[in-house]
């Protein structure tokens, strides 16, 4: 099995805790630390809307949580015809943790589409902002 078939079924496996019992659309995450360990996130709802947090962040927050830093990779994975990239406030996360991270976007269908971070999000803010 590849690295990125890897990151995908640990990231399909993530899915399965998600908590969507509002919006019912369980998205799984699975990040690639340099370290070679895989940390996996799955979205988790609330009432309060706001209060939602993302798959990707939920891994992002899990691993640093666990003194881990520097990442290559990413995959998210839900059950949409449509391959699902992460919203605007995980791609913000993610650049800021992981730079110019591969981005794996894949399905219960079986499609795939790789994209660097940078070209899902061209104008980051960070710390070359000021």
């Amino acid at each position: 099995m590849t690295d990125q078939e890897t990151l995908i079924e640990a990231a399909r496996a993530g899915r399965e805790h998600a908590h969507a019992p509002y919006s019912h659309f369980r998205v799984g995450a699975a990040l690639r630390a340099k370290s070679g360990r895989v940390f996996t996130g799955c979205n988790v709802e609330n009432a309060s809307y706001g209060l939602t947090l993302c798959a990707e962040r939920v891994a992002v927050f899990k691993a640093l949580s666990e003194g881990e830093r520097g990442f290559e990779a990413v995959a998210v994975v839900t059950d949409s015809d449509t391959l699902t990239p992460p919203c605007g406030a995980c791609r913000q996360i993610l650049w800021e943790f992981c730079g110019d991270a591969e981005v794996v976007l894949a399905n219960l269908q079986g499609q795939i589409e790789v994209h660097r971070l940078s070209a899902l999000f061209p104008k980051p803010f960070d710390s070359s902002n000021f």
